[in-house]
């Protein structure tokens, strides 16, 4: 058996039984014992490479269970390349600038169909700054100070930098954003969009390249080679279409309560669960959190 079947739930909420874990392995045809890397939140079990991912989900049915199979050898990674937006934090950072505007309805609107693949992501983003023209940088401040980082992520980060391995947040948002998350969580990097500002106004221009889809490709390849791993060493998490080339690329590829475009063409998917899921997926047990 070179196949290791993950099954892990919200730690807030717990609930991962025997019963479930049951119906899992039954449905995997295995009869292998779990080993518990968290009592009641997530469990390994080894399976055979007949295993069918479809089939096991299927047993678990409404289940809040996350289910993936994923290779034994090389489980733990190298480097961890995240996306900020609606992963690392909770919201979407220009949604909520855009409410100081009296325009969250309608930008968020657009970002929904640019997250889901229906909108190209430069065009959606240059619209939706052009929109917030003249805008105080104090609705950014306001912003900031009430964006919360999602359950898991600090854990995440550090324990990743524990054990040796490269962190960046690489986002389709803002550096007024990134580098302050960046450094609550202790990324080693950040890298994403600036914002045009004069007389602490948003012109409703971008500075430079837009960073998109391919730049976080980019990214990904860039920082492989910079820390001299391959791709299966990566790690990289993300919700929506312009994640979807990172996460097809590196070895671990997490869908993380993503959009249904993304969810249709990644495997690897948490739904249920936290950040901490992708320490789990590592194989990594609670008591080895930062």
């Amino acid at each position: 058996m070179s196949l290791v079947l993950s099954l892990l739930v919200d730690p807030a909420q717990g609930g991962l039984d025997q019963r479930l874990v049951d119906l899992a392995r039954e449905a995997a045809g295995t009869t292998a014992a779990p080993a518990w890397l968290a009592s009641g939140i997530a469990c390994d079990v080894a399976v055979p490479d007949s295993a069918d991912l479809a089939q096991i989900r299927k047993a678990l049915g409404p289940a809040p269970v996350d289910a993936n199979l994923i290779p034994e050898a090389g489980r733990r990674k190298r480097l961890l390349i995240a996306d900020m937006d609606s992963t690392i934090v909770t919201t979407e950072t220009l949604d909520e600038m855009a409410a100081y505007a009296g325009l969250q309805e309608v930008i968020a609107a657009i970002t929904k169909r640019s997250m889901n693949g229906e909108i190209d992501f430069p065009t959606a983003l240059r619209e939706r700054v052009a929109m917030l023209k003249g805008l105080a940088v104090d609705a950014l401040r306001k912003t900031l100070d009430a964006t919360e980082l999602t359950p898991g992520a600090k854990a995440l980060v550090q324990t990743m930098k524990k054990n040796g391995a490269y962190t960046a947040l690489v986002s389709g948002g803002f550096t007024y954003f990134t580098e302050e998350i960046g450094r609550r969580c202790g990324f080693d990097l950040h890298r994403s969009n600036v914002l045009g500002i004069v007389d602490e106004k948003l012109t409703g221009d971008l500075i430079g390249p837009i960073l998109d889809m391919n730049a976080k490709l980019a990214s990904l390849k860039e920082l492989t080679q910079a820390n001299r791993i391959g791709m299966a060493d990566a790690v990289t998490v993300g919700d929506g279409a312009n994640d979807m080339a990172m996460l097809g690329a590196a070895g671990l590829g997490v869908a993380f309560h993503a959009k249904p475009v993304v969810n249709a063409e990644i495997k690897m998917q948490v739904r249920y669960g936290d950040l901490t899921a992708l320490l789990y997926l590592q194989g990594y047990r609670r008591d080895e959190f930062a």
